[in-house]
């Protein structure tokens, strides 16, 4: 009762300072928000606070095709090597300046620093310029099929466009809160910020949503009617669950399976599964640190995998919530397939005896356990359990779901504040194909937090861009999970479909794509 007491008045406080209150929108999301450098972190809940904030060139829709968003006008020519993009009338960034060529430039320039398909599509790229203050002309080195859809990567990390001078900025050191200045349909308070506890933005009155077109997932004129927009931070599911029956909060981001009983009997809340791609649960090891520098190591972790453990952790024993047999790829979308997959048929006995054979030493595998995010403390508490079933020595340290993203970034032996294992998930969208799937890259010391180094994938990866048929690329796609369960860039866990929670007094809350979006929502 004292925790519900302390909720209901830390829910209730903000609404008698601000006039708008009555139509606030109070959100709680999957986790808290401590990046808001969108090319920073990798992490999904700084992409979802990066979709209000920023806009992109393009955006997906329903059928994941790129359509125009920031994008008046293109013009391709010279056979696909000469693209000229111009912006739409009406673009402000929050402080009031125009968006110009200038900012476009030197915000995907940044993003390509970081992002798999934008280092893809810099690499391809001759020269990068303004025409004029509207217009952005791209020369490229060959024609890229994928031009539009890596300027609508909605995925971590997508490509937001932000005022050249916070683009300017070192991609690999994230800017703070004063910095967070967009072109999108909202504002980022900065001065409400409480990391930890609560997140606040007020509508833009300057965004001019597009004229034409519907709304559709990420596409379309991006309408606002709700003025404010609320996340409270609330870590404990049931009491998340219980603010929400009791009409204190709107919307919960990701409901878990054990609350899904109670919440359907509530008549003023709706239950939904928006995302049929879902999310891909996954478990990491450092490349560059002892003990997962050993390959054979890495491979003895395949057999002892039991996927359906996993699942069932995260989302209980109703099997339409969760599916096995999941390799690199998306189950059920083009490119998945069952090649290499012979590797992670749960054999306990065969792990230990690889473990016996890689000559592991008993070094501390320090497993980074976040503990507010149900989905991955429930992966974490069985992984760290199959680690120690194995015959290694585990290091479980706890923390918060932020700290673990801080900590990920570091280098140094476990021993001095690194690390050996995470586990997180993906959504499905980002494992469709080799594009941008950051945890299947192999580049070593200069890629994606991990380090993975596979020339063979990275190889595998180049013929996949440019096969000329779905053929071709599924062949390609075959080849890199066989090279995958030797390597062993992550391991993955199973798929699973996450239910969303919100009072049925919001209206467009049931979104197919499974990314909250905050315009064309209403009361």
């Amino acid at each position: 009762m004292r925790r519900r007491t302390i909720l209901v008045a830390s829910l209730a406080a903000p609404f008698v300072a601000h006039a708008q209150a009555a139509r606030a929108l109070r959100f709680v999301p999957h986790a808290n928000l401590s990046v808001v450098d969108p090319v920073a972190s990798t992490a999904y809940i700084t992409r979802n606070h990066g979709l209000l904030v920023w806009d992109t060139l393009y955006a997906l829709d329903d059928t994941f095709r790129p359509m125009p968003q920031m994008v008046g006008g293109e013009t391709v020519e010279d056979g696909g090597r000469k693209w000229t993009l111009a912006l739409r009338d009406g673009l402000r960034f929050h402080d009031g300046e125009p968006v110009r060529a200038t900012d476009v430039i030197a915000s995907l320039a940044r993003w390509g620093r970081r992002d798999a398909m934008g280092g893809r599509l810099i690499a391809l790229t001759d020269e990068m310029v303004a025409r004029d203050d509207r217009s952005v002309v791209f020369r490229l080195k060959r024609p890229f099929a994928h031009m539009r859809e890596a300027l609508a990567k909605p995925g971590s990390l997508a490509p937001f466009i932000m005022p050249a001078r916070i683009a300017a900025r070192d991609a690999f050191q994230p800017f703070g809160g004063p910095e967070v200045i967009g072109s999108g349909p909202f504002r980022f308070r900065a001065d409400e910020w409480n990391a930890g506890a609560r997140v606040v933005y007020e509508r833009f009155e300057g965004y001019v949503p597009r004229e034409s077109g519907t709304v559709s997932f990420l596409a379309g004129p991006k309408r606002v009617s709700i003025p404010r927009v609320e996340w409270t931070i609330i870590p404990d599911p049931a009491t998340a669950a219980a603010a929400l029956r009791a009409g204190e909060i709107d919307w919960w981001e990701r409901a878990t399976p054990d609350l899904l009983p109670v919440l359907r009997r509530e008549a003023q809340v709706a239950v939904e599964i928006p995302d049929p791609l879902g999310f891909i649960s996954t478990l990491r090891m450092n490349h560059l640190q002892p003990p997962f520098d050993n390959p054979v190591l890495r491979r003895a972790v395949l057999p002892a995998v039991n996927q359906a453990d996993y699942m069932q952790a995260v989302m209980g024993t109703d099997r339409s919530l969760w599916r096995t047999g999941v390799g690199v790829f998306t189950p059920g979308t083009p490119l998945a397939n069952e090649a290499g997959l012979g590797a992670l048929t749960f054999d306990l006995d065969r792990a230990r005896r690889l473990v016996a054979e890689s000559g592991y030493r008993g070094e501390p595998v320090v497993v980074l356990a976040a503990t507010d995010v149900p989905a991955v403390a429930a992966l974490s508490a069985v992984g760290v359990d199959m680690l120690r079933r194995m015959g290694l020595t585990v290091d479980e340290q706890v923390m918060d779901w932020g700290s673990v993203v801080r900590r990920l970034g570091s280098r140094e032996p476990p021993a001095r504040g690194g690390w050996s294992v995470y586990f997180s998930n993906w959504a499905g969208l980002d494992h469709l194909d080799p594009a941008g799937h950051l945890v299947l890259r192999g580049q070593g010391a200069q890629g994606f937090i991990g380090w993975p180094d596979s020339p063979r994938l990275e190889e595998l990866r180049e013929q996949w861009f440019d096969a000329p048929t779905l053929v071709a690329q599924r062949t390609i796609a075959a080849a890199m999970q066989q090279q995958a369960m030797i390597d062993v860039p992550y391991v993955p866990l199973g798929q699973f479909f996450q239910p969303m929670a919100y009072r049925r007094t919001l209206r467009g809350a049931a979104q197919p794509g499974g990314i909250p979006r905050f315009w064309d929502v209403s009361f």
